[in-house]
């Protein structure tokens, strides 16, 4: 039998219904209604009054790329008179200087965006923008300006007039529009822009009053909050193409802001270009003032030699000796103009300062080691550009400026080095040249002396002439670099903002809403169900004791009243089933011999006296003879249900030669109900219970009644029940719904198991069938419910 009722256990508690566990919820449906209304509600509430849309604005340039191609490409071209030379640029790098500091802190400024515009609603402020009914211009700001944070209220008083208060609400006065207004941070103009005053059907609203914030911001904390929005990133690796993107909660701001961006982005780069032809024209300039004196000076002697020795053209005389000897004078003249240049590029550096460049474009190109004087010359000019660049928003300090000093003074050093070198190739070529020029000499020895004295005048002409030319060559192609300067990035797409706002998602946070409302009261519900151990339902019972149910009675808001004829309640049609379910259990008691049906609990307090009196009162409504005894001598409460004297079952069994027909009493409202009292609580009763009058009385009382019913004492608390159990027909066991703990109900088991009670069965007393506990019965007339609407609603 062990073995079969642990098999039994195993498989109850493997029993798991999903439609059980659904229903467990469904019955709350009301609170999970509640739930979401509540948070699709609060929801609303969140993105109606506490956030603002943001909007995403896009733009999209084309920068130069070296590696990549892109605009460099427009200006081909030119790349044959040395446009093109200098400082190599890549994406990477424009990246970093589209996101710096500098560059965004610079943006903020043209475009005032640290003075904010907010009107005042009843619930939260919006920004305004270019929608603002005014418009402040600062002509003179103060040192402070930038660094401090300070705000002023403008309020419309009139067309032409308005007053402004500090931001503690001082009073600065009232001014007309366009007049200026000093303040310790300097002095500014409000005007009031008219197009936003009239409305679409183009009546004026100037004169209608309304409250404008200005807030003015420290700059570093705009640039910061900006310089985090901004998103800089090439759309792919084989392009130069570049993505702008920033995310503001006024569209039109955030355009602004991008395409102001590659507009100032566009002006350094042209000016840092600039710069270099700027300072290569001004070194051209230079020497050309020099040279010209120098080759005026020449030809006023060679000039000043022909009317001294009245010589007018001496070439003609040479013959073919000097058509032999024109190829050396041409090698000589090249090599000294050459060692002219390198003499002129050796002075300039070495008398140049930190931050000036060197002239790329003067270089001779005939000599082969003027690859590595062009190239060291090229990077000697982008590392100044480059201290230039950062010095702008830096400090000679600074660890960066310090390493650029160093490359640029090694890099000097290098382009001197060259420049020896050619020097000294170029001296080492002029020595050869006069070697030839000796062996020439005999050859040309018959030339007159005026041929050679004016070849020395010639030859200085000539070079002076050819520098000259050479300088006139390059200042031009210098003016036409500064003409035609291109900007580092071509706008594909300007700035523009998407009408659909990126944050806050509605449909997310509904959702999200929609989600909580339901979790919530799920998550009550289940920590209520998994905290709350009382038993609910026959269920619970079924599943720990294998022991016949007898059936549940719902709660009786009339807890103190007997059942009558006329009662139509669903505790009383429970009850009447009951007793009908009860009738089969007592089929094997002989005919002619009272059944008897006891009952018990496992504690006070669960209705087992009220199922007691009620079946009595059932029983007794069927026309049968039936006695209630009260056996639960320690605790009696049969009082709360019937009039009863005080003396009673107790008396009887302590006296000798009472007739307990003396102690049982008739009660009214019923033909054939009568009742045993408990009597006085004695101080023995277990002693009471175990005398053998007792055994007899009960004997005589099965000859006399069809039915005794007979209210014991709870069975964990004395062993009073136990004692007379064995008197019992039928033995129902009450349970207290929403009272007993689940874990108690080992001790109806374990009485069960062992057989202590005869005949034993459940009964479930006081479940909610609003809750969906017990089966309800349809029969009965609908207990009438006195509660409020509302706790009926939630009350569930």
């Amino acid at each position: 039998m062990n073995q079969e009722f642990n098999n039994f256990e195993e498989q109850n508690e493997n029993n798991f219904s999903i439609r059980e566990q659904i229903d467990k919820y469904l019955i709350h449906w009301h609170w999970f209604v509640l739930g979401i209304l509540l948070s699709l509600v609060t929801a609303f509430l969140y993105l109606r009054y506490y956030t603002s849309p943001s909007y995403k604005a896009v733009a999209t340039i084309l920068v130069k790329d070296d590696k990549k191609g892109g605009i460099a490409s427009e200006l081909a071209a030119f790349s044959d008179i040395g446009m093109l030379t200098g400082a190599k640029s890549s994406v990477d790098n424009e990246v970093e200087v589209l996101k710096s500091r500098t560059l965004v802190e610079n943006v903020i400024q043209r475009l005032d965006l640290n003075v904010f515009y907010i009107a005042e609603g009843r619930v939260k402020s919006s920004f305004l923008y270019k929608d603002s009914p005014i418009k402040i211009e600062f002509t003179n700001k103060s040192k402070d300006f930038y660094l401090q944070n300070f705000a002023y209220r403008i309020e419309n008083k009139s067309n032409n007039r308005f007053v402004i208060y500090d931001e503690k609400e001082n009073k600065l006065g009232e001014y007309s529009y366009g007049n200026e207004v000093k303040t310790k941070y300097g002095t500014f103009i409000v005007s009031k822009k008219i197009e936003n005053l009239t409305d679409a059907e183009g009546k004026s609203h100037s004169n209608d009053p309304f409250v404008v914030h200005v807030k003015i911001v420290p700059l570093s904390k705009v640039t910061e909050n900006f310089k985090l929005k901004l998103m800089v990133n090439p759309l792919s690796k084989n392009t130069s193409v570049i993505e702008l993107s920033l995310i503001d909660p006024v569209k039109e701001r955030a355009e602004d802001f991008l395409n102001a961006l590659v507009r100032i982005y566009n002006e350094d780069a042209i000016a840092d270009k600039n710069f270099i032809s700027e300072n290569t024209s001004r070194f051209i300039s230079q020497r050309l003032e020099l040279i010209t004196q120098e080759l005026d000076g020449v030809e006023k002697n060679v000039e000043g030699y022909k009317k001294q020795n009245k010589i007018t053209d001496i070439t003609s005389e040479a013959g073919l000796f000097l058509e032999s000897a024109s190829q050396y004078e041409k090698s000589v003249i090249e090599t000294e103009t050459q060692m002219k240049v390198v003499a002129s590029m050796k002075d300039f550096l070495k008398n140049s300062k930190k931050g000036d460049l060197i002239p790329s474009n003067l270089v001779p190109s005939n000599l082969a080691s003027n690859v590595t004087a062009s190239t060291s010359i090229d990077e000697f000019n982008k590392m100044v550009l480059e201290r230039n660049r950062i010095l702008k928003s830096s400090t000679p300090n600074n660890p960066i400026i310090i390493a650029l000093d160093e490359k640029i003074e090694a890099l000097k050093i290098s382009v001197d080095e060259s420049l020896n070198r050619m020097q000294t190739t170029l001296t080492i070529k002029k020595r050869n040249l006069d070697r030839q020029e000796g062996l020439l000499g005999g050859r040309i020895s018959r030339i007159p002396t005026q041929e050679r004295e004016f070849r020395v005048l010639q030859r200085q002409q000539q070079i002076k002439e050819s520098l000259y030319l050479y300088l006139l060559q390059k200042r031009e192609e210098t003016a036409i670099s500064l003409a035609v300067t291109a900007p580092n990035a071509k706008v594909i797409d300007a700035g523009k903002a998407s009408d659909i706002p990126v944050s806050p998602k509605k449909n997310l946070i509904y959702l999200g809403a929609l989600f909580m409302g339901l979790l919530i009261p799920f998550g009550i519900v289940y920590l209520r169900d998994l905290l709350d151990t009382k038993v609910k339902s026959r269920q619970d019972i079924e599943a720990k004791i294998k022991a016949p149910f007898l059936g549940d009675v719902p709660q009786s808001l009339s807890a103190n009243e007997l059942i009558t004829t006329t009662s139509r309640s669903s505790a009383a049609e429970a009850l009447r089933i009951a007793k009908t379910n009860l009738e089969f259990m007592l089929n094997h008691v002989p005919e002619g011999q009272a059944k008897t049906i006891f009952l018990t609990s496992t504690f006070p307090k669960e209705g087992k006296t009220f199922i007691t009196a009620n079946i009595a009162a059932t029983i007794a409504l069927s026309g049968k003879k039936v006695l209630l005894v009260g056996l639960d001598i320690r605790n009696p409460r049969l009082d709360e249900y019937v009039q009863i004297p005080s003396k009673g079952l107790t008396n009887y069994l302590s006296s000798k030669d009472d007739d307990i027909n003396d102690y049982i009493i008739k009660h009214n409202g019923f033909e054939e109900f009568y009742v045993l009292p408990s009597g006085v609580i004695p101080p023995n009763p277990a002693e009471l219970l175990m005398s053998k009058k007792v055994n007899a009385l009960f004997e005589q009382l099965k000859k006399e009644y069809d039915y005794i019913v007979v209210d014991t004492a709870p069975v964990s608390l004395v062993t009073d029940t136990l004692l007379v159990a064995h008197l019992a027909d039928v033995f129902i066991y009450v349970v207290r719904a929403n009272y007993l703990d689940k874990r108690m109900l080992s001790v109806p088991q374990t009485i069960y198991r062992e057989k202590k009670l005869p005949n034993m069965c459940l009964l479930l007393n006081d479940t909610d069938v609003t809750k969906g506990y017990g089966y309800g019965y349809g029969y009965g007339a609908d207990l009438e419910d006195e509660r409020a609407w509302w706790q009926k609603l939630f009350n569930r």
